[in-house]
Parts: structure tokens; sequence; C-alpha cells
């Protein structure tokens, strides 16, 4: 399909969904006109079209966001748009990974959970406080004080894993995983980067040590 075959609206506009190209995570929706459309394509990064200011932008132009183009796709009927993109930075305003972190619904039965919306609700815990949160609290103290709970955690896992108590066991290592991520959101390290570090090795059958850069 080429872009003379895409169904614009009656203002010129078609619907696109910014997707994580590794997490499959939607991050956002907007809107291309053919203009920003051809932009993206030809720079490889999001450009998009305001429809409240009435003019391009291109993402990440004043806050270093930006969005690398995988992939872009059109629907069957060519009226909207899914845009895979590797990102660099939070995709919403707030500092979230996604705009799309306000539940309306969930079934009980399919309840939704992944690491990527872990480390979304983490984050918005460091760039939006909230009184009262643990998470919070942990971001206030800082670093020394979130490495001191990943060391506990890491002794509590190997009691634990010691003693033969499977549940326990479980339950220590959400604590360490928990903590961990803690971690990587105050040093800005996302999940995307440790799936690309363990990618780029044979870690399932070979042990890789990083050697200290001089």
């Amino acid at each position: 399909m080429t872009i003379d075959e895409l169904k614009f609206d009656a203002n010129g506009l078609i619907p696109a969904v910014v997707q994580d190209y590794f997490s499959k995570q939607v991050l956002t929706v907007a809107y291309m006109n053919r203009e920003s459309l051809e932009i993206s394509m030809k720079e490889g990064r999001t450009c998009f079209f305001s429809r409240s200011r009435q003019t391009l932008w291109r993402k990440g132009e004043t806050s270093g966001n930006t969005q690398e183009i995988v992939t872009i796709r059109a629907d069957c009927d060519g009226d909207a748009l899914v845009v895979e993109v590797i990102k660099k930075g939070p995709a919403c305003h707030t500092g979230s990974e996604s705009c799309f972190f306000n539940p309306i619904y969930q079934s009980e039965a399919h309840q939704d959970f992944s690491l990527e919306a872990l480390y979304g609700l983490l984050k918005g815990r460091k760039t939006q406080p909230k009184e009262g949160s643990y998470t919070t609290y942990l971001f206030q103290k800082g670093m020394d004080k979130i490495l001191k709970k990943v060391g506990e955690e890491c002794t509590e896992v190997i009691v634990a894993g010691k003693g033969g108590d499977r549940e326990e066991t479980i339950f220590e290592i959400a604590d360490l995983a928990y903590h961990v991520m803690v971690l990587m959101v105050e040093m800005g390290i996302e999940p995307k980067d440790i799936f690309a570090q363990l990618e780029s090795r044979h870690v399932v059958d070979h042990k890789v040590k990083q050697e200290k850069m001089q």
C-alpha cells in the first residue's frame, strides 16, 4: 500500500497508533497528515500533526524523547496506521512510558501485567511523587537506600532458596525484582536495555562477565 492509497479524513488526517517495537506496548495515539507521514518516512522518526495547534511536531524536538521508526503499517481499510518504534525516553509528557496508564476496566479473569507495565508505574512514582507510596519513599531517599534494599533482597532470596521453600523463594524473588526495577528507573535503564543485552549474547549456555572499563 502507498501513501496515495491511504484514506485521510475530511481534515486530511489519519490516526497513528504508536507501539513499542520490543514490548509491543501501545505508547500513544496521535495523528498524521500527508506531510507529517512523508517526513516520518524520510527522517525515520515520528512526526505528527497537532490538532490543537494546527501544526506539525516532531516527537522529542523539545524533550529529547525521540522515536525511531521500525515499521509503519496500514490497516485493511487504509484509514489507520500502526507505527512501531524504538523509543528514547518516555512516550508520555507525564514521564510515563506509555500514555495509557489510567485503568478504566480490568476483567478479574484476565489481569494484565508485564515488566513494562510495572516499570511505567514505578517511573510514575518518581516523576509524580505520591504521598504514602513506598516507591516514592525509595526515590526520595536516593541511590544508597535503593542499593541497600537490593542487597538485602539478594540475601533473602539466597536464604529462602537454601531453605528449599518454594513459595518463600518466589516471594523473595518478587521482592528482589521489584527493587531491581526501582534501581533501573533511578538509573534510567529500561527493560528493553536488559533484553537487548541478553539478546546480544548466548546467555543460556555461556556466562559473560563484563570487564570494567579502564
